[in-house]
């Protein structure tokens, strides 16, 4: 059974069918039934509020860097990454991947594969999000599994793709908007991910893009989580499954947080369709690594991409 809230379904996990027309359309779902503990839930929220009051020396010791994708993201530190003219987003954040484990093989792959950071002001950082990580990644593989089954992916390929992967999050507080202030929250653009899950602040902002161009409040009730697809479940599905622009509007006058969690292949993975291309589906293929760091490196201002063609997520507004 399904309903929709301005433009995003509420669909149950069991509920293949349900779930595969949402993200056929508009490409993004709320999952209610999605079996990740509301504790961890509750702790991830927590963490959230807490990270971002640590100090300022802190923060510094600990931003992210060139050679490190791990730890704080300073405010308007980032930019889109093709429009290098455009606002900067108006989020402060703090990156995290995969935990590899020491002595992995891919560790030597490419720099996204390594160890998180961890503040010591925070001792119970690392437990929240391993049992929030394992949770969402346990939710991820049944929703990828019932959609392979749904459309006629081979499971076994998508499985074997998800070994080491690169799945990623991003921890973010987005500032109080001001009436003056005309930089977004996050700007316009589309997930290079297999799935993206989110636990939405009751707030509000996050905005999607339907067909039509007309932008909609992705409205989530409180007992469901949001899925979406990204481009690399695109790719695969054929254009059966369709990745969705969205972005953020912050709130006038409060703050907001939020964790999505990025589903991304092993970086050695070539993404390609996996079925035969719905007709006006233009097929290519995506090697996850390269374009996967490309994303990163382009985030600095002074970084321009290699190519004019890889799609790096941003796009026009």
């Amino acid at each position: 059974m399904s309903t929709r809230p301005l433009g995003v379904p509420v669909v149950d996990l069991d509920d293949d069918a349900g779930i595969v027309t949402a993200l056929s359309d508009i490409g993004f779902v709320a999952v209610r039934g999605h079996g990740v503990p509301l504790q961890d839930l509750a702790a991830m929220r927590r963490l959230l509020v807490d990270l971002f009051t640590i100090d300022d020396e802190t923060k510094d010791r600990l931003t992210i860097t060139r050679d490190d994708y791990r730890g704080f993201i300073p405010i308007g530190y980032f930019t889109p990454n093709r429009d290098k003219g455009a606002l900067v987003d108006a989020y402060e954040g703090y990156k995290m991947h995969w935990e590899c484990p020491l002595g992995h093989p891919v560790r030597g792959e490419c720099e996204l594969y390594g160890s998180n950071r961890w503040p010591d002001e925070l001792p119970d950082m690392p437990g929240v999000v391993a049992s929030w990580w394992v949770a969402m990644d346990t939710l991820s593989g049944r929703i990828i599994d019932a959609l392979a089954a749904a459309v006629g992916m081979d499971a076994d390929v998508l499985a074997r793709a998800m070994d080491a992967p690169l799945t990623n999050t991003t921890l973010l507080h987005y500032l109080p908007h001001q009436a003056d202030d005309p930089s977004p929250g996050f700007h316009a653009h589309k997930d290079i991910t297999v799935v993206t899950i989110l636990d939405p602040d009751p707030v509000g902002g996050l905005e999607v893009r339907t067909r039509d161009g007309e932008w909609l409040e992705a409205v989530c009730p409180s007992d469901a989580l949001l899925v979406n697809v990204g481009d690399l479940l695109e790719v695969w599905s054929g254009g059966r499954l369709v990745s969705t622009p969205h972005r953020v509007s912050n709130p006038p006058g409060v703050e907001r947080y939020s964790a999505p969690f990025f589903v991304v292949p092993n970086h050695l993975v070539v993404v390609k369709p996996l079925l035969e291309p719905l007709p006006g589906f233009e097929p290519r293929s995506v090697p996850v690594g390269a374009v996967t760091t490309e994303v990163w490196r382009t985030n600095w201002p002074d970084e321009a991409p290699s190519d004019a063609d890889t799609h790096l997520g941003t796009i026009d507004p």
